[in-house]
């Protein structure tokens, strides 16, 4: 029982640093179109601030990978999340769209150390067969964000200055920073010879990419997890804006949408105890392209009212669940001594893609929903691609396929 308690309070703060940047992202979602009136700017300038945060955490956790390794996971941490504090404040005190995508930019490079030490702990604190399952516990963390964020996030739009959304944000980091200082074990121990001058940290970077394993599943957990970008990125101007929600509205389908990925984590679950993580990838992407295609084709014939498109996509957005945190599995396995640069390096591709994939809502914007929904599917497709490549290049499919066919379909595969 009392191993039961630990292992819930130590993946419920895991939890809360990998929830920061959701948050972040999530909870001022409603109230863009009340930002740009304020800052007297449009909302396509405004999603650009979306976009500057996921640059700055992609760029953020390639310093935080060797910082983790070199110090321990806790100091590193800590400035982090002060940095985030701070810059938060300055969110909220912004009088330009400008200052906005700078503080936002400031913002995510203090926050996103939750998100690769959250990685790194997980491998340093759990045995190699428990990851999966424990970045499953985390995304379920994670799901339940967005069903908090964005509802009081679009409470506060339309009740309060937007600006106290940042402020709120800041406060709930303070409290991340006090949980972790009295629970949160430290990690793994600092290494003291690993050196931080930039050629050795760009080759340490560059031995972690050598891992075919790890890169390929970087780039299709990457590639796939940048679809969900596209939907943060353009819903609130699809949804209140075409379709005519409110802002509290918005924020109440926003968490009616999150409960897709909480049900697939939940579900991933199960299916861990009957199939492989390269199964459950594979299975995934496979039905969230066919998904996306026919989200495309309702859009552009406008056969979908908002009930139609948000039932449709509640489906889609199961895939996230199942996808992410296996191909994340994959990816970590064949590293224990430099889990925090691979953690980091992961991280940054998932950021610098979604980052790509937002700035291209926003590029292409033109009062419909279809930039929104091709890039959805367009995401899942190029993720797919890299897989079949992998495995033709590799053979991984013909030996997997082989697998399939030799244990019936309810034992578990490896």
């Amino acid at each position: 029982m009392k191993e039961q308690k630990n292992y819930f309070i130590l993946v419920l703060i895991l939890g809360a640093l990998s929830t920061i940047s959701p948050f972040s992202v999530d909870m001022y979602l409603p109230a863009f179109p009340a930002i740009a009136k304020n800052l007297h700017t449009s909302i396509s300038n405004i999603q650009l601030s979306l976009t500057s945060y996921l640059i700055g955490i992609a760029i953020g956790q390639l310093f935080y990978g060797p910082l983790l390794d070199r110090f321990g996971r806790k100091k590193p941490l800590y400035a982090g999340l002060w940095i985030y504090v701070l810059a938060s404040i300055g969110c909220a005190f912004v009088s330009s769209f400008e200052g906005l995508i700078i503080m936002r930019f400031v913002q995510a490079i203090g926050g996103c150390v939750g998100m690769v030490a959250a990685q790194a702990l997980v491998r340093d604190l759990f045995p190699v067969n428990k990851i999966a399952q424990t970045l499953a516990m985390l995304t379920l963390v994670i799901a339940v964000s967005p069903m908090i964020a964005p509802t009081l996030g679009g409470y506060i739009a339309a009740h309060f200055h937007w600006n106290w959304l940042f402020i709120l944000l800041a406060i709930i980091c303070t409290g991340i920073i006090i949980s972790c200082k009295w629970q949160l074990p430290d990690g793994a121990e600092p290494d003291l010879n690993l050196s931080l001058r930039p050629v050795q940290v760009f080759k340490k970077y560059i031995e972690v990419l050598k891992n075919k394993q790890f890169l390929t599943y970087i780039l299709v957990g990457g590639i796939a997890g940048a679809a969900p970008f596209a939907y943060i990125a353009g819903s609130s101007d699809v949804f209140i804006n075409i379709y005519g929600l409110t802002a509290t509205e918005y924020g109440w389908l926003f968490a009616f949408l999150s409960i897709a990925m909480i049900g697939a984590t939940q579900l991933n679950h199960i299916l861990l105890n009957h199939f492989s993580n390269r199964t459950i990838v594979i299975t995934a992407l496979s039905y969230q392209l066919v998904i996306g295609l026919i989200i495309i084709i309702g859009v552009w014939t406008a056969a979908f009212n908002v009930w139609v498109l948000i039932g449709i996509m509640f489906i889609f957005l199961t895939g996230h669940g199942l996808s992410v945190p296996n191909a994340a599995a994959i990816s970590l396995a064949p590293f224990s001594k430099n889990a925090g640069s691979a953690s980091a390096m992961m991280g940054f591709m998932r950021m610098a893609i979604g980052g790509l994939v937002t700035a291209m809502v926003s590029l292409f914007h033109n009062g419909t929903a279809m930039p929104m929904v091709l890039l959805m599917a367009g995401c899942i497709l190029v993720a797919g691609m890299v897989l079949l490549f992998h495995f033709s290049a590799t053979g991984e499919l013909y030996n997997w396929r082989k697998k399939q066919a030799a244990r019936p379909f309810w034992s578990k595969g490896k």
